[in-house]
């Protein structure tokens, strides 16, 4: 039976001193001076604040909160990376004088009399892995043969609730595993469950040939010019989206083998795609999805019956069960933004925060105009990263297109040399067949003009390429490194991590919050092809600004009345 991870709550009661009893030993103490009590009790109080938590149950233990602390960005907290580098140091010097002070251990609750019994037979390695559970029982009174799963649960939940360790399953089947070998040895300790182990995948080359011939032949007809069902003509799908349908249908086919079907009787892209095979591994999936199915569980539904009418491999009754799949899976399709981009949308929605990021092409160009005299590299860089946000900022494209942007290719002066640049991208470089046109103005320019004649030669290295941003062989910049790059100087600086594509949800929703309703204009900025995928994606954000002008009604009329 497998053991249940229970979640997080917010009724956590610590078992060892918290920032209440920190500060207040601090005010209390006559041997710190006037300024470092009152230093280290406003850090402590901003970190808190921080973090975003109650000083209650914050523990007074420097190991249990270092990942979250580290994690603070100044930005987002009003002060300077200075301001609060000396915040985390009070902090962190108000905790080492706190448990000194007390004799209490660095590690938390101290040991009962039958824990440290049972610790000190232990072997270092096993120790260190049992050790936080050791604690957990002393502070409850819980000795070592009471341990079973039960308990175990409680002592993970209050892990996951009140630390920063690792509480995924490789963590917790490392610690069962140290538990169960000391219970191998010890009668008296009972053994606890070990969350599964990930099975081996069989490897690609194992299936039949005519399976793996099969799919050869269909993706490589997808590299060519192809039709579809309806005769319409449509251009080569990108290496990229090739290699994702590969390894998506490679991963069906293991899946396949891992719940039963017979790793020889798969020997064709027919046998894989039976309706019953198909749905075995779709339930699968969607199982584990909850009780929700995922997009990504949805979209194989679709692409799976897709794939069997495109190489017409089965019958129309096999056919018709896939599209019963299909629609089953259709069903629970949500539309709008997923949670991870609904939250950058509300980050970037927040005043203030937007502005930080379309600022900070001017702050880099200024650091790299500073630093192009004695470290030239590092200052081409900088300002490459200034370019290649700026043009984000305006023009919200994809990264295959940001990384190939080709100077009098994609990025001209159809006005002439003292003319803002044009950046364009004709139907045939762009995902959705659509033409791009963005024109830029005479700031943006002039920050493009400095990075391409000041800076970008250095990048060329005597190479001769009209690459806007140039990498290595005379090749643009590899764009996962880009992406990369770009996310990571956003994030240093602000402390919003924002993503290349993600720039597209933003604009989106700036664009929106201004103007409500116009769905069409987000169509044209973002290349979408039709109307439909716009309002699919972003019909959602319409409730923020309902809500908000609702507040606002609400606001008033509390104001009115008082």
């Amino acid at each position: 039976m497998t053991t249940t991870i229970l979640p997080p709550t917010p009724t956590t009661t610590l078992f060892e001193p918290s920032f209440v009893e920190l500060i207040a030993d601090i005010e209390r103490s006559r041997e710190l001076s006037d300024d470092r009590r009152r230093h280290w009790v406003c850090s402590l109080r901003q970190i808190a604040e921080g973090m975003d938590r109650p000083i209650a149950v914050i523990p007074a233990r420097w190991s249990a909160i270092r990942i979250a602390v580290s994690q603070l960005h100044h930005a987002r907290l009003g002060v300077t990376a200075k301001t609060l580098a000396n915040h985390k140091a009070n902090v962190k010097a108000a905790l080492r004088w706190f448990r000194k002070e007390e004799d209490l251990p660095q590690h938390g609750a101290p040991l009962s009399a039958d824990w440290a019994g049972f610790c000190d037979g232990l072997k270092k390695r096993t120790r260190d892995r049992l050790y936080s559970l050791m604690r957990y029982g002393s502070a409850r009174g819980i000795g070592p043969t009471a341990i079973d799963d039960n308990i175990f649960d409680g002592y993970w939940h209050y892990r996951t609730a009140t630390t920063a360790r690792a509480s995924n399953n490789t963590a917790r089947r490392f610690m069962v595993r140290a538990w169960n070998a000391c219970a191998a040895t010890n009668r008296s300790l009972r053994s606890l469950t070990e969350p599964p182990v990930k099975v081996t995948e069989p490897a690609w080359q194992t299936f039949p040939e005519g399976l793996r011939t099969d799919l050869d032949d269909y993706f490589a007809g997808l590299a060519k010019v192809h039709r579809t069902l309806n005769g319409k003509r449509i251009q080569p799908c990108s290496l990229s989206t090739i290699a994702m349908r590969r390894a998506e249908l490679v991963a069906t086919a293991r899946m396949a083998v891992r719940l039963g079907v017979p790793i020889e009787s798969l020997t064709s892209l027919a046998a894989l795609l039976q309706p019953d095979v198909v749905e075995r591994v779709i339930d699968t999936y969607w199982q584990r999805n909850g009780d929700e199915p995922n997009t990504s569980t949805i979209d194989l539904g679709k692409k799976l019956l897709r794939m069997a009418r495109e190489t017409g491999c089965l019958d129309q009754a096999a056919l018709a069960r896939l599209d019963e799949i299909r629609i089953a899976l259709e069903q629970h399709r949500h539309e709008g933004l997923t949670p991870k981009n609904l939250k950058l949308v509300r980050q970037v929605l927040t005043d203030g925060i937007w502005s930080e990021v379309v600022s900070l092409p001017n702050v880099l160009m200024t650091q790299a105009r500073l630093a192009k005299d004695h470290a030239p590299v590092k200052a081409a860089i900088a300002a490459q990263l200034a370019a290649a946000i700026a043009i984000l900022t305006f023009a919200p494209i994809r990264l295959g297109n940001l990384s190939k942007i080709e100077l009098g290719q994609n990025l001209i002066k159809p006005g002439g040399p003292k003319k803002p640049y044009w950046l364009v991208f004709p139907n045939y470089d762009v995902k959705n067949r659509v033409d791009l046109n963005f024109k830029f103005d005479q700031p943006l320019t002039d920050l493009l003009d400095e990075y391409i004649h000041e800076f970008r030669p250095t990048l060329l290295r005597g190479a001769n390429t009209g690459w806007l941003f140039p990498g290595e062989a005379g090749q643009p910049k590899h764009k996962l490194l880009f992406s990369k790059q770009i996310t990571v100087r956003i994030q240093k600086a602000t402390g919003l991590r924002l993503t290349v594509h993600q720039f597209r949800h933003a604009a989106a929703a700036i664009y929106l919050a201004h103007r409500p309703g116009d769905y069409e204009t987000v169509r044209r900025l973002l290349g979408h092809r039709n109307i439909q995928t716009t309002t699919r994606f972003y019909c959602g954000l319409q409730t923020m600004e309902a809500t908000e002008q609702f507040g606002k009604l609400i606001r008033e009329q509390i104001d009115f009345e008082s």
